[in-house]
């Protein structure tokens, strides 16, 4: 597996605990949606994996490494990518400057950076059309696309995808998706969290449903897929 959560115990204040013992797990080229209503701890899930909520129990192992509570920016080298709900696009620099924050690892080899970038702007043709452009110019779903992209810049085999079409139009939400449908198809592990809970159980290989903190169901996404109005009845409205 590529990424194992064990038992997951995680909270932000004293004796009261957001995951009360979440497992999860998402193997090779496999993408793994996490549904559920809002305050069911699905982006604190994300947040604990990349260390930035410190687990009070529980395990998270990449590529078999124990990485509990890892540094977020120890992670990068290892090859996980995450990409957070709120806007992490730096507005006043370019949208190359953006980029090539995401080759900071590297930032001295300047062949590995050209490659990355080219890499970046083969996927997503409007960057390289609008690279000396301030971030600030772009649209909401474009600066969601240029996140996406910085994070892949360092070729992770694990992306965390935190509510990428948080706050987009119906037309940039299914762009994103069209973006994470093609990733998925490149052999990259994909763990994604989303309130669109259709589109998102539509790219995904299995699901995994929490409330309140914890699992309530798991299976192959087509599981839920076929009994969507069961599945979300109570806490959200298609």
């Amino acid at each position: 597996m590529v990424l194992v959560v064990d038992n997951l115990v995680v909270g932000y204040w004293r004796d009261i605990d957001v995951l009360q013992g979440v497992s999860l797990q998402a193997a090779a080229a496999q993408l793994v949606s996490v549904i559920g209503p809002n305050g069911a701890g699905k982006s604190t899930l994300l947040k604990a994996i990349v260390g930035l909520v410190p687990p009070r129990r529980g395990r998270v192992l990449f590529n078999g490494q124990d990485i509990t509570g890892a540094k977020p920016y120890t992670l990068p080298p290892l090859g996980v990518g995450y990409v957070p709900q709120d806007s992490g696009v730096f507005a006043s620099l370019s949208v190359q400057e953006n980029l090539e924050l995401g080759t900071w690892l590297f930032r001295h080899d300047r062949a590995r950076v050209q490659q990355a970038l080219d890499a970046v702007y083969t996927r997503f043709p409007f960057l390289w059309e609008k690279r000396r452009a301030k971030a600030r110019t772009l649209s909401g779903g474009q600066r969601k696309m240029l996140e996406i992209g910085r994070a892949l810049m360092t070729e992770p085999r694990l992306l965390l995808l935190d509510e990428p079409t948080v706050g987009l139009s119906p037309v940039m939400a299914k762009e994103i998706y069209r973006v994470i449908a093609d990733l998925r198809q490149r052999h990259l592990t994909i763990v994604l969290v989303d309130q669109n809970v259709r589109q998102a159980l539509e790219v995904a290989d299995y699901a995994y449903v929490l409330e309140l903190g914890r699992t309530r169901d798991e299976g192959p996404a087509a599981k839920f897929l076929s009994d969507l109005e069961s599945v979300v009845r109570g806490w959200l409205t298609q």
